[in-house]
């Protein structure tokens, strides 16, 4: 298991979760030519759906985006 402060496995959980629908939503099925693309890809992701569109259930299943907006 993963662990950053001793006896705190929890630390490192919301990286890991966001780590594991990534891989889940873009990486698995994607081919890319190069790093570059990939990395291209990764940052498209994150900005145009993730962060935006993308529902989460820990936030009351809100985008980050309309989260933030909502409860500033």
């Amino acid at each position: 298991s993963s662990m950053s402060r001793k006896r705190n496995p929890y630390d490192n959980a919301m990286m890991e979760s966001f780590y594991k629908t990534l891989k889940r939503e873009l990486i698995n099925d994607a081919h890319f030519e190069t790093r570059a693309e990939a990395t291209q890809e990764i940052f498209k992701y994150i900005e145009t759906y993730y962060n935006t569109k993308r529902m989460h259930s820990g936030l009351d299943y809100k985008s980050p985006k309309d989260f933030e907006k909502y409860n500033s």
